[in-house]
């Protein structure tokens, strides 16, 4: 059973989330639909999802986005990975790329043969076979043939916003200013009917968008889809963000500071950075938090501290009824690992492949919900693997970390990975191989074994791989321009600044 055919879409609240829908329905489905987005002015949002990953790169491919001219508008820069500081013991540093490291073969990811080599005296880092990851730490990037160079954006996510209303409003959308006074259900089918302002205004839909962060407005207050909370697996709850001038060049990458209590994050963007502190309101107040933020960054300030109080978890239901939720009203993974702009991606992307014309069916509804789920679940589990593999013990919080029960799926994997130096992903999981492998790898879980096939190399072949692999990396890494060069030439505001993109041949 259908519900009647969509052809209204109504969206609640602008902000990255809003603005992404609206950008992509309107420009995917035309005219067969009409978008209307309410927001207010008076309502802040979130806006500190400045750091992403690559599949942001896609997105906006999708849509015919100019890249030169999106990252002039969100004073964007590139993003080769992070830099984690402080996570496994304090003064320890690994780097999470986005880059593939070394060769695989079909049989064994390339940490099997790095392993066997250990054994036969190449003790060069696994670091050392990554593309990105040695570009990242020497402050390099170019756009490479064949897309050898994987990366994303580290941008500002309020310009981001603005660059996407303006693109979607000149695809169709209506803007209405207004805040939201209340829910209006149908009476009879449960469903949303209309939204009420505040000025007495009412706008009608077929199908809703709830993208009204925490308050989930609509999937929540109205219809009570119900919320899993994942605290007990990741204790961080607030957050306090603030925007500083830049004092050096930008670097290609996001760092990811531990502290006693959580982390830091520092963002580097062409005309500021992004700064903030995550941590856990048990073992840290506001006030100490906000003392070691201002503490510790670099540069005078530019905006008044943003404070943030979150839970952690997913909604039960991301589609119910005729409303779905798309980014923080769907649920919140804290911002480890940049994936918040990725999960509002997902969504849309996901409600586009699926989207309801001739009505609403069930089937499409669970299934909708299925991968929403299981896609939270994967990241919710990779974000753990964080704080629990780890040998800090100096805090009460790492004391909790390393003691909390984990989630059988990513207990198996931990253990996979451990015994055998294997990652197995599950149907479209979003982090590669490579990068659960760095991550344990950085986090000190070091295999006990590895693959025979990397063993079936003799000596001399396995110095020609190793060594080719690094020489390779080696000089392309060498001929890579200056990254902050690099982004002036491609995509800077500056009046001087060219428009032409250096691609490197």
């Amino acid at each position: 059973m259908t519900t009647p055919p969509i052809h209204r879409v109504v969206i609640a609240g602008g902000g990255t989330a809003g603005w992404m829908a609206a950008a992509a329905i309107a420009r995917t489905m035309g005219r067969t639909v009409a978008v209307t987005l309410v927001e207010s002015e008076a309502i802040g949002t979130v806006g500190v999802g400045e750091s992403t990953i690559p599949p942001i790169v896609t997105f906006n491919r999708l849509l015919g986005i100019n890249e030169a001219e999106f990252m002039r508008e969100t004073q964007a820069t590139f993003k080769l990975g992070i830099l984690f500081d402080n996570w496994k013991d304090r003064g320890d540093t690994y780097f999470h790329s986005f880059g593939t490291t070394g060769k695989d073969h079909w049989s064994a990811g390339f940490q099997h043969f790095w392993l066997h080599g250990l054994t036969r005296g190449h003790h060069q880092p696994f670091d050392d076979y990554c593309l990105e990851l040695r570009a990242a730490l020497q402050g390099k990037f170019a756009h490479l043939p064949d897309g050898r160079m994987n990366y994303a954006y580290q941008l500002d996510s309020g310009l981001y916003a603005r660059f996407l209303r303006k693109m979607a409003e000149a695809d169709g959308t209506t803007r209405v200013e207004g805040r939201i006074a209340q829910v209006e259900l149908n009476g009879e089918s449960g469903d949303i009917a209309a939204l009420t302002l505040n000025s007495g205004a009412r706008i009608e839909g077929d199908l809703f968008l709830d993208c009204t962060g925490f308050r989930a407005l609509l999937i929540e207050q109205a219809l009570h889809a119900g919320f899993d909370d994942w605290t007990h697996f990741l204790p961080c709850d607030s957050a306090i963000a603030v925007q500083t001038e830049s004092v050096r060049p930008a670097l290609p990458y996001t760092r990811a500071i531990a502290h006693d209590a959580g982390w830091q994050w520092r963002i580097p963007l062409q005309h500021r950075t992004g700064n903030g502190i995550v941590y856990c309101s048990r073992y840290l107040d506001h006030d100490a938090a906000l003392e070691r933020l201002l503490g510790t960054v670099e540069g005078p300030t530019l905006t008044e501290p943003n404070r943030i109080r979150f839970v952690t978890g997913a909604r039960r239901q991301q589609w119910h009824r005729n409303c779905v939720a798309i980014g923080l009203s769907g649920g919140f993974m804290e911002p480890l690992e940049s994936t918040s702009i990725h999960l509002i991606q997902r969504a849309i992307l996901r409600l586009l492949r699926m989207f309801p014309s001739a009505g609403i069916s069930p089937r499409d509804v669970a299934e909708f919900n299925e991968q929403q789920h299981t896609d939270m679940l994967q990241i919710r589990d990779f974000l753990i693997l964080h704080y629990k593999a780890t040998n800090r013990r100096d805090s009460a919080f790492w004391r909790q970390c390393a003691s909390m029960p984990v989630p059988d799926s990513l207990a198996h994997k931990i253990a996979l990975f451990r015994e055998t130096g294997r990652v197995f992903r599950k149907n479209d999981e979003l982090f590669a191989e490579n990068s659960w492998v760095q991550v344990m790898l950085g986090q000190g879980i070091v295999p006990e074994s590895y693959h025979p096939i990397a063993t079936k190399m003799r000596d001399d072949e396995l110095v020609r791989l190793l060594g080719g692999l690094r020489d390779t990396t080696n000089a392309t890494v060498d001929a890579l321009p200056d990254h902050a060069a690099y982004v002036a030439h491609y995509c800077s505001t500056a009046p001087s600044a060219s428009a032409g993109s250096p691609h490197l041949g």
